[in-house]
């Protein structure tokens, strides 16, 4: 060998450790670049999932009320008296005076006017002088007749004679009741010159004065007073064609008025009108109020409220939970695995923001409440009330 030959130094082995040591370096980086693969799949798969629920909507939920106490039912009436008469002039003059005024009580018979009538006191007192020419003329032919008929036993006048003296009798005497029918009459007029209450109650107009010129009749003439019978008032109210069926004769309510506030009077329905009105669509009912205090009032309005009986299968829910769909009026209801099913249902009563539901509907179903327009048949929602699954939880924590 040359002196210019290098000599190339033998290569230099490693020891038995350090290759285990190299070993496990190579399995640490693998362990982590899989754990980082499986990490990253883990993240996208929960991404994925939290995407996913969050297109589920999430849906207010509620539940239909079922009540069994009385509805209430307040509706707008009218007072009226139970008796109301307008008393007019049945002979024609002059008002002599009148006793009575606006707001006094009287009692039936008790005299409200007089009316002075000097043309029918002249026919009165002609009538009687032609009652007694009657008379005297019957009492005449009487005597005539009697004296034929002696005559005629004798012979001495014929039958003919006798029997016209008889006749004009009866003649006489028909005359004599047609004047005695006519003075009647007359008196019958001289007696209506009093103008008197037809019932006991409560002037409450008079419009007449003092010397006024009276015509006799409905027609000609004008009203003179009206008098009211307000010991019980009649309560007259517009009930919907809705509740017709459930308004009965013989049911109580609660009547209330502006200048008694606080105070309630009771009233009983009396009668009922059976026809429903085409104009207002609504049935006249009649109510009975007693008013022996006088503190209501003929012709004032009040506020009645009635306590209906409930349809036990008929449910409450907000007016919130319908909508209109083409099926008609549907309500959103779940599923037991929160999938929404619509449901057609009927209003019983609209009570404002609350309606009653009489099908269609059970007490122990779920519904939505305000349902938004996109949701369909078989749609996947969640309740407000429930708590997010824990898939998003973890889904969080990988983040993390």
């Amino acid at each position: 060998m040359s002196s210019n030959e290098i000599k190339t130094p033998a290569p230099r082995r490693l020891p038995g450790n350090l290759k285990v040591i190299a070993l496990i370096i190579v399995a640490i980086a693998g362990a982590v670049v899989a754990y980082g693969l499986i990490s990253r799949s883990r993240d996208k798969a929960a991404l994925v999932s939290q995407a996913q629920e969050r297109l589920i909507p999430i849906v207010k939920v509620i539940q239909p009320a079922s009540r069994a106490d009385a509805q209430p039912l307040t509706l707008p009436g009218t007072l009226q008296a139970f008796y109301s008469a307008t008393v007019y002039a049945r002979v024609s003059g002059y008002l002599k005076h009148w006793s009575v005024d606006i707001g006094a009580p009287v009692k039936s018979g008790q005299q409200l006017a007089d009316i002075e009538t000097p043309e029918l006191d002249q026919q009165l007192k002609q009538s009687e002088a032609n009652l007694e020419t009657a008379l005297a003329n019957e009492r005449l032919t009487e005597i005539t007749s009697k004296r034929w008929q002696h005559l005629l036993a004798s012979d001495s006048v014929s039958q003919q004679e006798a029997d016209e003296k008889s006749g004009d009798y009866d003649a006489k005497k028909a005359l004599s009741s047609a004047a005695r029918a006519d003075v009647d009459r007359l008196r019958v007029l001289e007696s209506f010159k009093r103008i008197t209450a037809p019932f006991d109650g409560v002037v409450t107009a008079r419009k007449t004065d003092i010397g006024a010129l009276i015509n006799a009749g409905h027609d000609s003439g004008h009203e003179l007073f009206t008098v009211a019978d307000v010991h019980k008032l009649r309560l007259y109210v517009n009930v919907p064609q809705s509740y017709a069926n459930l308004i009965q004769v013989g049911m109580k309510a609660k009547l209330d008025v502006p200048e008694h506030p606080g105070q309630t009077f009771d009233a009983l329905l009396a009668n009922n009108s059976r026809s429903v009105s085409e104009g207002s669509g609504t049935i006249l009912v009649e109510l009975e109020v007693d008013n022996k205090d006088g503190k209501l009032l003929p012709g004032e309005y009040g506020n009645v409220h009635f306590d209906l009986p409930r349809d036990m299968k008929a449910v409450q829910v907000p007016a919130s939970a319908l909508s209109f769909r083409k099926e008609g009026l549907t309500i959103a209801t779940l599923t037991p695995d929160n999938r929404v099913a619509f449901r057609v249902v009927k209003i019983s009563h609209d009570l404002g923001t609350v309606v009653e539901i009489d099908s269609g509907l059970a007490a122990t179903d779920r519904l939505i409440d305000n349902p938004p327009d996109s949701l369909e048949n078989g749609d996947q929602v969640r309740p407000a009330a429930e708590p997010a699954p824990s898939s998003t939880a973890s889904a969080g924590g990988a983040k993390s």
